[in-house]
């Protein structure tokens, strides 16, 4: 599959729905959609984004999930069967974060306050820093387990798995997704 610059440019604005089920233990969230995600209505749909392969590399899913054409209803439901979920801080879809207003990061927060008080996570993981700090006033946050929680739900802030971060490398990435699969007590989490 494949889209024009002018194809992609045309799903600016729009929105990907939360990836959501009963049973929801670890609910990762991402700065916003990219313009390739709300193309193909798939979080994390980028060729070259790190999330599927690292959730594979961490034992959270049995299979390396395939996004970029969308999800098969299969890898789809694997997700929600393993008590993961997917949602945003921000919903507007952009081409790059840094084309949000923190004021969006901030209106997040607070649909995010919302989403984890009815969805009741065990853990709730914030990929990327920079989006977290802006989002909750935490200028001085680091990655990792945050002290407050949201609700009941633990809060941890990982690296962002976008291909641009390369501060991260995917076997970095995978452990510390593997950590939240432990803390969010899903098995099946490698070692």
């Amino acid at each position: 599959m494949s889209f024009s610059r002018e194809q992609l440019e045309s799903y600016r604005d729009t929105t990907v729905p939360d990836l959501l089920g009963p049973g929801l233990k670890l609910l990762f969230v991402g700065i916003n959609p990219g313009l390739w995600t709300a193309a193909v209505q798939a979080h994390f749909a980028r060729r070259g984004n790190r999330f599927y392969p690292a959730l594979y590399r961490s034992g959270l899913t049995d299979r390396l999930i395939d996004a970029s054409a969308g999800y098969a209803e299969a890898d789809r439901q694997h997700l929600i069967d393993r008590g993961l979920g997917i949602s945003n801080m921000a919903h507007r879809t952009t081409a790059r974060a840094d084309e949000l207003r923190p004021e969006e990061l901030l209106e997040g927060a607070r649909r995010l306050d919302d989403l984890v008080a009815r969805a009741r996570p065990k853990v709730v993981a914030f990929l990327g820093i920079t989006a977290y700090r802006v989002a909750f006033a935490a200028p001085k946050a680091k990655i990792g387990r945050q002290p407050e929680k949201l609700h009941d739900a633990d809060v941890w802030v990982a690296p962002n798995p976008s291909g641009l971060n390369a501060h991260t490398q995917l076997p970095e990435l995978a452990e510390a997704f593997r950590r939240l699969g432990v803390a969010a007590g899903i098995s099946g989490s490698r070692t």
